[in-house]
């Protein structure tokens, strides 16, 4: 493309960076999303950005599609391309945003994979012993006791917790928005364990050994190492606790409003996609029980 073209890509970047102060990893993806178009309208002779049509930007979309690129991508790469426009837009630059109705395929609905109530219950009744794996049970406790996220977590403080009411309160949730969380009676126990062993004076609520805030990736390996010790085979991560906290919940309670303000869904359509998990446990039971059901 010309070098005229190459000045507004970077004018919208540092656009990102300075007015919309958007996060660094997804200025980082649009960067390259921009970048991989760009490289696209290279090799169609496209010289400049008004020159840009919605069919090429559907034929750059479903070539994507072609080899393989995943659904959540392509809407991504979608999103930097309508976002970018608009900034060419609001500069005077082009006419119209050649990618405001170019739709993505759409994203297939895959069920979280969740662990059932009886391995729940054996990776959380073992026995810790170090001071590191007392550590541990407490985060997995509390991360199904009450659902967290894995940056709610390590983002908990020792004031953000009421030991005698029992709730504990998330700061940094999902879209900044906060909310309180009641926590589990084992949960409790096994926070209590572990504060009157943990390191430091920091406020952090889960630390190293050197009493330093734990990243995220050390919770990631921790909870792998943990579940490997006590006979889960398949990879454990965070998210796989709070996947069985909701699935677990909902099938006891049928609740699905009370499940989605504990997660900290802003839209129910994102918790609904328990009730597919519940419906898929209540087809297995009524497969095996009911008589005109049954294979012969």
């Amino acid at each position: 493309m010309h070098a005229e073209a190459d000045d507004s890509l970077q004018l919208y970047f540092c656009y990102l960076v300075s007015e919309k102060r958007v996060a660094d990893h997804t200025s980082t993806n649009y960067q390259r999303d921009l970048k991989r178009f760009q490289s696209f309208c290279n090799v169609q002779e496209l010289g400049l950005w008004q020159q840009v049509q919605d069919r090429d930007v559907r034929n750059y979309i479903a070539g994507r599609h072609k080899n393989g690129i995943g659904s959540k991508t392509i809407q991504r790469e979608l999103a930097a391309l309508r976002s970018f426009y608009r900034f060419l837009l609001k500069t005077n630059q082009v006419a119209h945003n050649p990618a405001q109705h170019v739709q993505a395929p759409k994203v297939s609905k895959r069920l979280p994979h969740v662990l059932d109530v009886d391995q729940m219950m054996g990776m959380l009744n073992a026995m810790p012993d170090s001071v590191l794996e007392i550590r541990d049970l407490a985060m997995f406790e509390l991360f199904y006791s009450s659902g967290l996220r894995l940056s709610e977590l390590v983002m908990l403080d020792l004031s953000d917790i009421d030991f005698s009411e029992g709730f504990l309160r998330v700061r940094f949730g999902k879209g900044g928005k906060q909310r309180q969380l009641p926590i589990g009676k084992k949960a409790l126990e096994a926070l209590k364990v572990w504060l009157a062993n943990r390191p430091g004076s920091g406020q952090a609520v889960f630390v190293s050994l050197q009493g330093c805030r734990l990243s995220q990736r050390s919770v990631q390996l921790r909870l792998d190492r943990w579940g490997k010790k006590n006979g889960i085979a398949e990879h454990l991560h965070p998210h796989m606790l709070r996947h069985s906290f909701a699935s677990h919940l909902l099938e006891a309670s049928k609740d699905i409003r009370a499940v989605q303000e504990l997660l900290g869904h802003s839209n129910i359509s994102t918790t609904q996609i328990y009730t597919h998990l519940d419906f898929q446990h209540l087809a297995a039971v009524y497969d095996q029980a009911h008589p005109r059901s049954r294979k012969v």
